[in-house]
C-alpha cells in the first residue's frame, strides 16, 4: 500500500488515538492532534514503538477556538503540499464548560464550525485525490441555528445532535459541490455506543467493540470501495449508505446551517 499523509483530530483518545495506531503500524505518515500537550507527547511515545515504515507529526491546537483552528491549518500546509487524507474527529458530548469565551456553544464549535474551518483552509493541499472523513453520528435532530450562533442555550444530548446533524449537512452540501474539483467529502456513522470515553461520560455504558468504528473510518479513508462517495452518508451500524436526517437532504435547510457557520467564523475569528 502506498504511504498517505493523514491529519486525524482528537487522536489522544477513543476511536481518533486506535485509528492511529493501525496507520501508523501498516507505515503510513499520521499527524496526530490533540488539545493536551502533555498527553499528545505521551501519545507520541507510545505510538513511536509501532513505526513501521512511517513517521508521525504532533499538532496542539484547541479546536473550540477557532484562531486556533486557523493556526493548525497553517502549520500543515506549511509542512506540507499534499495532504491525502483529513478525518475530522474530534468530538465533544460533554464539558465543564459549555460555552466559549467568545460566546459559542462548545459542541457546535468542535464538532461542526472547527471541521468547517478546518477542511477550507486545507482544500488546497487536499487537492481533487484527497479525502474528508467527517465523524457524524446516529443521533441526528433538527438545527437551532440560533443554538449554533450561540445564541439560545441547548442541554447536552441536544446540542451534540445538532452538531451532528449539521456536520452532516455541510458534509453533504460540500461533498456535492467538490465532485471533480476537489477532495471527496463523506459523512460517516462509525457506530452507536462505540466503547470511547465520550460514551462512557454521556450515557454510563461501557459500549461496544471500539474497533468497529476504527475499521470504518480506515475504509473510508483510503479504500477504493469510498472513492466515488463524496457527499454520501455511510451508516456503520447498518454497514450501508443510507439517507441521514431527512434535513441533511434539504437544500435549503442545508444552505442556511452553512450561511450561519461562515457567518460565526466571519465574526467570531478572534
Amino acid at each position: 500500500m502506498m504511504q498517505k499523509t493523514i491529519l486525524i483530530t482528537g487522536s489522544t483518545d477513543g476511536i481518533g488515538l486506535e485509528t492511529a495506531k493501525i496507520l501508523i503500524d501498516q507505515g503510513h505518515h499520521v499527524l496526530l492532534h490533540g488539545r493536551n500537550p502533555e498527553k499528545l507527547d505521551a501519545i507520541v511515545n507510545k505510538c513511536s514503538s509501532l513505526l513501521n515504515g512511517g513517521s508521525i507529526e504532533h499538532y496542539v491546537s484547541d479546536l473550540s477556538r477557532l484562531t486556533d483552528v486557523e493556526t493548525l491549518a497553517k502549520a500543515v500546509i506549511k509542512k506540507h503540499d499534499k495532504l491525502d487524507v483529513l478525518i475530522n474527529n474530534a468530538g465533544v458530548l460533554k464539558t465543564p464548560e459549555t460555552f466559549t469565551q467568545n460566546g459559542l456553544d462548545v459542541r457546535f464549535v468542535v464538532n461542526t464550525i472547527a471541521p468547517y474551518l478546518l477542511t477550507q483552509r486545507l482544500l488546497t493541499v487536499l487537492g481533487t485525490s484527497g479525502r474528508v472523513v467527517n465523524l457524524s453520528s446516529a443521533a441526528q435532530s433538527p438545527v437551532d441555528i440560533k443554538a449554533l450562533t450561540g445564541e439560545r442555550r441547548l442541554r447536552d444530548m441536544e446540542a451534540y445532535s445538532q452538531s451532528k446533524l449539521a456536520i452532516t449537512m455541510w458534509s453533504l452540501r460540500l461533498g456535492h459541490s467538490c465532485k471533480d474539483k476537489g477532495p471527496s467529502i463523506i459523512a460517516v456513522n462509525p457506530g452507536s455506543l462505540l466503547a470511547t470515553k465520550m460514551v462512557k461520560e454521556g450515557f454510563g455504558v461501557a459500549g461496544h467493540d471500539i474497533r468497529m468504528g476504527v475499521d470504518i473510518l480506515i475504509r473510508v479513508a483510503l479504500s477504493d470501495d469510498f472513492e466515488t462517495a463524496s457527499g454520501k452518508y455511510f451508516d456503520n451500524d447498518s454497514g450501508q449508505f443510507v439517507s441521514p436526517h431527512p434535513d441533511a437532504l434539504d437544500q435549503k435547510k442545508s444552505q442556511e446551517v452553512i450561511r450561519a457557520i461562515e457567518a460565526v467564523i466571519a465574526e467570531r475569528m478572534f
